[in-house]
């Protein structure tokens, strides 16, 4: 497991491209992106993450009714492919998609991922904390899904951006909003319009990255963090709620801008869709390399239990 944590349990396990598990000990909820057939946000995987977007309220919220407190604190959402934190988009689909014209299903794919995105920065409406651990690079749609966490912890070597300038697109699902809450917007828009992968270490000097960590030690930064958030507790909670309150991304807004996307995708012309091929067949490789890797961590992990 991942988080390498003897407190944590797994779940009762019914997501198809979700690995969960619960530390009760320390309140902490672990969500891992496990997608097929590539590490990106698959109509599989953003229905997932509604569910247990979902789950995590009900639960949450029957116990608070009952006069108990919340049984979770954090919700860390992570990845279950090694060196891999999420690719983006499912630009497979995209360039089906956008060659057939079907404007309702692109919709229905943005519409999707705006309901998770926007569930996650709000917490599902919960007084809780989300983290984003990031071990592996974050392109795209996956780097969005980590700026929607209220805080971002990466390893130093981890590599983040935006590269939808390549196919004259840009991120739709929420990145010039979760972004503009972190640094000022012309910022925003340069690393949009430059299509750039910038370093963990960078954005962290930007205060875009909240923790820094070395190779290999993202869950030991992650426990530090909350140990330190437990400590004050009451600021922190507060302080969230300031900052969703002073700078609000309301669904409207993401949904507006997210049909934009749609409109803009559907103007791509076939020379761009072939660059957005060239994109599926890179991450088609990156994918097989991962599972590769994740093949031998589990060989050896069998090879140590046995011995």
């Amino acid at each position: 497991m991942p988080s390498a944590d003897g407190n944590a349990q797994p779940l009762s396990n019914f997501y198809d491209q979700l690995v969960t598990e619960f530390d009760q000990t320390k309140r902490i909820l672990w969500c891992y992106l496990n997608p097929n057939p590539r590490p990106c946000f698959t109509p599989g995987l953003l229905e997932d993450l509604k569910k247990f977007l979902n789950v995590v309220q009900k639960l949450v919220t029957s116990e608070v009714k009952a006069g108990r407190p919340s049984p979770i604190e954090f919700l860390a959402f992570g990845s279950w492919h090694p060196g891999i934190f999420s690719l983006g988009g499912d630009l497979r689909l995209f360039v089906d998609l956008i060659k057939e014209k079907d404007r309702e299903a692109l919709t229905d794919y943005m519409k999707l991922s705006i309901h998770v995105m926007h569930g996650i920065s709000v917490n599902a409406g919960l007084a809780l904390n989300s983290v984003a651990i990031i071990r592996g690079n974050a392109m795209g749609a996956g780097f969005e899904g980590a700026l929607a966490c209220d805080t971002i912890v990466a390893e130093r070597q981890v590599q983040l951006g935006f590269p939808e300038v390549l196919f004259n697109m840009f991120p739709g699902m929420g990145a010039y909003s979760f972004l503009a809450r972190r640094i000022e917007p012309l910022r925003v828009e340069q690393m949009i319009l430059s299509g750039r992968v910038y370093s963990a270490e960078e954005l962290h000097e930007m205060g875009v990255i909240d923790v820094i960590a070395d190779k290999g030690c993202a869950i030991d930064a992650f426990h530090a963090y909350t140990e330190q958030h437990q400590k004050h507790r009451n600021t922190h909670h507060a302080l969230t709620q300031i900052r969703h309150r002073v700078h609000p991304v309301s669904y409207e807004e993401l949904l507006d801008v997210g049909h934009l996307w749609v409109d803009a995708a559907l103007n791509l012309s076939d020379k761009e869709l072939r660059t957005m091929e060239r994109l599926v067949r890179a991450q088609d490789r990156v994918s097989s390399q991962s599972a590769a890797r994740q093949q031998q961590a589990e060989l050896q992990r069998s090879a140590s239990t046995v011995s």
